[in-house]
């Protein structure tokens, strides 16, 4: 495998598979006695101001009416 500029790599598909990755899932990386380990964690990091309330909007609008909403007339 090789890493890119930006410090990613891509997991197999067949490890993703066994370990039940999927886009947006959370992972760490443990370290033990010099290996380190790839785990999926329960809890989301909240990274980002905001992350922790994405999906709770109860809003009845369309994404265009919401737009609407923001943009200066």
């Amino acid at each position: 495998m090789r890493v890119t500029t930006k410090g990613q790599v891509t997991i197999p598909r067949n490890i993703r598979e066994v370990l039940g990755i999927s886009p947006e899932t959370e992972i760490d990386f443990v370290e033990e006695n010099g290996r380190f380990y790839i785990v999926k964690t329960n809890e989301p990091t909240a990274t980002g101001k905001f992350k922790k309330l994405r999906g709770i909007a109860t809003a009845k609008m369309s994404t265009n009416e919401i737009m609407s909403l923001t943009r200066e007339q």
